[in-house]
C-alpha cells in the first residue's frame, strides 16, 4: 500500500485532484471509529427492541391488545421522565423530473426573455431542466469581448472549466491560447462559450435530451453577442449546429452560412484543442483551418 509520504508534492496535488474531481470532500473523519463494534452494538439493540418477554406476549394475547411499550425500571430516588416516543418517518417525495418537452420549452421561455447576457447568464443560473447542474460544481457562461465580431463555441465545460467556472481553462485552454495566438488573436479578443454549460460527470458525451435543452441558451447567447464570424471546435459542436452524423474531419475546413438565433453567421468548424493533445498530428489540420479562419476575419 502506498502511504502519503512515498509520494512527492507534484503527484500528492495530482491525486488531490483526481479525488476532487471525482467529488470526495473527505478523507478521513476527525476522530477514529470503529465501525465493526458500532454495527453489533446496533444489532443488539434491534434484537433487544424486538424480543418481548414471554409475560408480556401471554398478557397481550389474553387481553388481546396491542403490545404496550418495554420501560426500562427507574433507579431508586430518581424522578420518573415522561415516555419518549420516536419521531413519526415522514414520506420522502421523490423528486419529479421535468419531462423533456417541458424543459425545452422552460428552456426557450427562460432564454427568450434574456435582453442581454447577463441577463441570460441570470436565467440560467436559475433555470432547474436540465441534469446536469446537479453533478456540475459551476455554470460555465460565455466569457470574453462580446462586441469583438468573433465567438468560438465548444462542447462542453471540461474538468478545469467546471472548477474554475470558465470556458477553456487549464491545459485545453493554454492550448486554445496558442492556436489564436497563431493567427493574430489574444484570448480577451474573442467571445468563449460552449454548447453544453454544465460539464458532464466523467467528461461524457452530452445525450441529445441534454444537448436539446441547452440549444435554446447557445443560440440566444450567439443572438445576442451578433457575431461575424463563429469557429466550432470539435466532433460534437459541429454535428450539434450542422446536422447529420459526420465526423470532424469531414466537417471541418468550409466555410457555411449558420442561420442560428435568427440571425446567420459564417461559421468554420475545426478540430478541438482536446484532439491536438491527444493526436498531436492533428495540429496541421488545425493549422489549415485557422488560416482559412485569420483569411476569412481579415478580408
Amino acid at each position: 500500500m502506498i502511504s502519503a509520504h512515498d509520494l512527492s508534492p507534484a503527484q500528492l496535488a495530482a491525486l488531490l485532484a483526481f479525488h476532487a474531481d471525482a467529488g470526495v470532500e473527505w478523507l478521513l473523519e476527525e476522530e477514529p471509529v470503529d465501525r465493526f463494534a458500532e454495527f453489533e452494538a446496533m444489532k443488539t439493540a434491534r434484537g433487544s427492541a424486538r424480543a418481548p418477554s414471554a409475560a408480556s406476549q401471554r398478557s397481550e394475547v389474553e387481553s388481546g391488545g396491542a403490545p404496550a411499550p418495554r420501560q426500562a425500571p427507574a433507579a431508586p430516588g430518581s424522578t420518573p421522565s415522561r415516555e419518549v416516543r420516536a419521531p413519526a418517518p415522514v414520506a420522502s417525495t421523490p423528486a419529479v423530473a421535468i419531462p423533456d418537452a417541458q424543459a425545452i420549452e422552460e428552456a426557450r421561455f427562460a432564454a427568450g426573455s434574456a435582453r442581454s447576457l447577463a441577463e441570460l447568464r441570470v436565467a440560467m443560473e436559475g433555470f432547474a431542466g436540465c441534469n446536469l447542474r446537479n453533478s456540475a460544481r459551476n455554470l460555465v457562461f460565455a466569457e470574453g469581448d462580446e462586441a469583438g465580431g468573433i465567438m468560438v463555441v465548444g462542447p462542453m465545460p471540461y474538468a478545469d472549466d467546471d472548477r474554475d467556472g470558465q470556458p477553456f481553462a487549464g491545459r485545453l485552454g493554454e492550448m486554445l491560447t496558442r492556436m489564436l495566438a497563431g493567427i493574430g488573436l489574444a484570448r480577451e479578443q474573442v467571445l468563449l462559450s460552449n454548447v453544453v454549460p454544465w460539464r458532464p460527470p466523467g467528461n461524457r458525451v452530452p445525450t441529445a435530451r441534454e444537448a436539446d435543452i441547452c440549444r435554446p441558451f447557445i443560440e440566444r447567447q450567439i443572438a445576442l453577442a451578433e457575431p461575424k464570424h463563429l469557429l466550432l471546435l470539435g466532433n460534437f459542436t459541429a454535428r450539434f449546429f450542422f446536422g447529420g452524423n459526420d465526423t470532424i474531419h469531414q466537417l471541418r475546413g468550409e466555410w457555411r452560412d449558420l442561420p442560428v438565433g435568427g440571425i446567420t453567421v459564417p461559421t468554420l468548424a475545426t478540430l478541438h484543442p482536446q484532439d491536438l493533445v491527444t493526436a498531436p498530428m492533428n495540429k496541421r489540420f488545425a493549422w489549415q483551418d485557422l488560416l482559412a479562419f485569420k483569411a476569412r476575419i481579415q478580408g
